[in-house]
């Protein structure tokens, strides 16, 4: 179990887990981008960090689940992040509500099939970036 420290952005923040920081990157999906320093604020990238920050609150508990690969190529904790309290998946509801898209990087694709469902959905539904974008 970990307790959120702050939110970076749409798709990564800090964790504190056994007394020790670290960033998180969520696997399977990619929220448009609000610090990247070639590609600048992308369409739906402010929304989706303030959705995420709204969701991960720091204090927040959450439940940490890894796939294949512990880390990224930058050093992040590549998780499936819940809830602890609700259960929430939150790399599914940020693509459900449109914050997000799948983002699917082998060998990590245990829920590719489940995040592209929830993109076929938000897509229909026209939320967010879907109909913003």
């Amino acid at each position: 179990m970990g307790v959120v420290v702050s939110v970076a952005d749409g798709d990564t923040f800090k964790v504190e887990l056994a007394g020790k920081r670290d960033d998180v990157r969520l696997i399977g999906i990619d929220t448009p981008e609000t610090k990247h320093p070639t590609k600048g604020v992308q369409c739906w990238g402010p929304e989706a960090s303030a959705f995420t920050t709204s969701l991960l609150v720091p204090g927040t508990k959450v439940r940490l689940v890894r796939d294949v690969e512990t880390r990224d190529k930058y050093g992040r904790l590549l998780a499936y992040v819940y809830l602890a309290d609700s259960n929430v998946f939150v790399n599914r509801e940020l693509v459900r509500l449109g914050f997000a898209r799948p983002y699917p990087f082998e060998p990590n694709t245990t829920h590719k099939t489940t995040f592209a469902d929830a993109a076929w959905e938000a897509q229909a539904a026209r939320r967010g970036l879907w109909g913003a974008c």
